[in-house]
């Protein structure tokens, strides 16, 4: 991290705020191309400070992330992870509200006991999977707030090839991720506002994504309207 640090007082490496908003800024560019090309980004921060934050600035964005657990496997086992998520709309379908009113005929046939088992699994997983149930494939990019923490999650991206944009602190080797944040990734207000950046830039580029695929397909309907009126037949001369 030695290139990111501009100086050392009191024993406190300090970052060189010029570093992080290069980091910033490329992080943003590269996210905007990821969301006009129609590509998913995981966001993944799994400490306590930046829980609560991370889950609403991708749920702002409609991006899946990860802020309780990661679940080993989640890229390199995909597979299992969609039974997984199956399986939690599976529950979800069985009992669609805890009040009594609005429980299925189906669980309502079950025991108190299975009841109570099933309501368990269905918390369960939805405080593990919840924030990945529109992982519908597996992400172009993954954005990690402190990579030390989240190393099996940055172990998993690199065996798939998949980019990794961390913001990163003093503390982490800047050499395993491909798009590096210098920051304080300890700090709520600093994760807060990097998180909140980033999930604008995502926005940005759904906006273009959008943009694009209504004008293509306002041309292929135009393209097909002048293949069809030059395939009709013309009416004979008189």
């Amino acid at each position: 991290m030695r290139p990111y640090i501009h100086g050392r007082k009191n024993l406190i490496h300090i970052i060189d705020v010029r570093e992080t908003i290069r980091g910033l800024l490329r992080a943003r560019k590269y996210l905007k191309q990821v969301a006009a090309s129609g590509s998913l980004v995981l966001f993944v921060g799994t400490k306590r400070q930046g829980q609560e934050a991370i889950s609403r600035e991708a749920a702002r964005c409609g991006m899946p992330y990860v802020s309780e657990r990661w679940l080993g496997g989640t890229l390199t086992n995909f597979r299992t992870i969609r039974n997984r998520l199956a399986r939690l709309e599976e529950l979800e379908r069985l009992m669609p509200s805890t009040s009594e009113a609005a429980i299925t005929d189906e669980f309502a046939a079950y025991s108190k006991k299975m009841q109570s088992s099933l309501r368990r699994e269905n918390r369960k997983m939805m405080r593990n999977l919840g924030g990945i149930r529109t992982l519908s494939r597996l992400p172009e990019c993954l954005v990690l707030f402190d990579p030390k923490k989240e190393k099996n999650a940055v172990n998993e991206a690199r065996k798939m090839g998949i980019t990794t944009l961390a913001l990163i602190d003093t503390d982490c080797d800047p050499d395993v991720i491909d798009l590096p944040i210098p920051g304080n990734d300890d700090s709520i207000r600093s994760i807060e506002l990097v998180a909140a950046r980033l999930a604008d830039a995502i926005l940005e580029g759904k906006a273009e994504h959008s943009t694009h695929s209504q004008v293509a397909a306002e041309g292929a309907d135009k393209d097909g309207a002048q293949r069809a009126k030059r395939a009709a037949p013309r009416p004979p001369r008189t």
